[in-house]
């Protein structure tokens, strides 16, 4: 996979895409730095891991989706529980067809982060890191994560297979978090 096209791939359904981002660099994993690392270097939810990572459940919004034939898109934000602090920017790309009619619904209803459905649904699936960017932030993203625009946090691409099949391409951004020493 090359990061690039498939991070303009994901974004590219969605108007203003072209603003979320002043640069994207691939780095390895190995260089990546904490806490981003933890965060971000593993093969799980994401929604487990900034649910452990900020010690409270995750709420979803919905900013924008998009269903057609093919596949269900949406750019959303996880944010804590019962408040506004946004926690992660995400794009989701699900073949659909590779769940059951129950999570299909469950998942375009929007309430529920998609990882909470996969597992409360018990699919079957595992989750495969693509890469790790470093990303600068865009005027979109700026706004989107509730921070500067140029400033720089880090994210991931990764696939998930439900039932052995590769059913969801994914970006998920960190908000800026504070390094640790």
């Amino acid at each position: 996979m090359n990061p690039h096209d498939e991070l303009n791939a994901l974004i590219g359904r969605f108007e203003g895409a072209g603003d979320l981002f002043g640069q994207v660099d691939h780095v390895a994993s190995s260089l990546t730095p904490e806490p981003y690392q933890g965060l971000l270097v593993h093969n799980h939810h994401m929604t487990v891991t900034m649910e452990d990572y900020h010690g409270t459940p995750v709420d979803v919004r919905i900013l924008d989706q998009a269903h057609d034939e093919e596949a269900y898109c949406r750019k959303i934000i996880l944010l804590k529980t019962g408040g506004e602090q946004v926690v992660q920017f995400g794009v989701v790309r699900f073949n659909l067809e590779y769940v059951t009619s129950q999570v299909r619904d469950e998942i375009l209803e929007g309430s529920t982060p998609l990882g909470r459905v996969l597992i409360k649904h018990n699919v079957l699936r595992h989750i495969d890191l693509g890469a790790i960017l470093k990303v600068t932030a865009g005027q979109g993203l700026a706004e989107h994560l509730r921070m500067g625009e140029g400033e720089v946090t880090y994210g991931r691409l990764a696939t998930i297979f439900c039932n052995e099949h590769p059913a969801v391409d994914l970006l998920e951004v960190s908000a800026p978090l504070v390094p640790v020493d």
